[in-house]
């Protein structure tokens, strides 16, 4: 069966403008967007408590960097760091605005077992995505990361992992490309 996704023009065009400009030659995407738990890991191997004010610090220095636009185009943000400012308080994505990089958001909620697979994932957080990808739009994220696991091996992906994973990604496109 064959699918077509039709767009209002502005939405498609803001999203083919940021796409141009995230794909800049020569520049690159940081993925500043890891969990509590995961930027934890990287604080502690350098002796580091894992507080807020110790990952918004952390943070603060990779986008202040100089000439951080030189290198970067975008920037895929955690959640917590959407919202958190510089010690002056200026917010993080109007730091990274002026500086010339988009920011952006990871928008699943992790991986979880599919059922009825031999330890393959699908990718969950469709559950009030609309609602999210609303509130991150108006906070200044402009694209939005997805993740889909696929387990490679002698039997894997599964037929299930790969149609499940992609669906998944239509989802999230369809209700990202809706709110912006």
């Amino acid at each position: 069966m064959k699918t077509s996704f039709i767009l209002p023009l502005t939405a498609k065009f803001k999203s083919l403008c940021t796409t141009k400009y995230v794909a800049t030659p020569e520049k690159g995407i940081l993925a500043a967007d890891e969990s509590t738990g995961t930027i934890g890991k990287r604080l502690v191997s350098i002796k580091v408590e894992n507080v807020e004010s110790n990952r918004q610090a952390l943070r603060e220095l990779l986008f202040t960097a100089p000439d951080v636009s030189q290198y970067l185009s975008g920037v895929i943000l955690f959640e917590e760091t959407l919202y958190q400012k510089t010690l002056e308080g200026k917010p993080f994505v109007e730091v990274l605005k002026e500086g010339g990089v988009v920011p952006g958001i990871k928008a699943d909620k992790g991986t979880v077992d599919l059922a009825g697979t031999n330890g393959e994932t699908t990718t969950q957080g469709h559950d009030g995505l609309a609602q999210r990808c609303q509130q991150y739009y108006q906070a200044g994220a402009r694209f939005a990361k997805w993740r889909a696991v696929l387990k490679i091996g002698v039997t894997e992906p599964s037929e299930l992992a790969i149609q499940q994973n992609a669906q998944g990604l239509a989802r999230y496109a369809i209700i990202c490309q809706e709110n912006g």
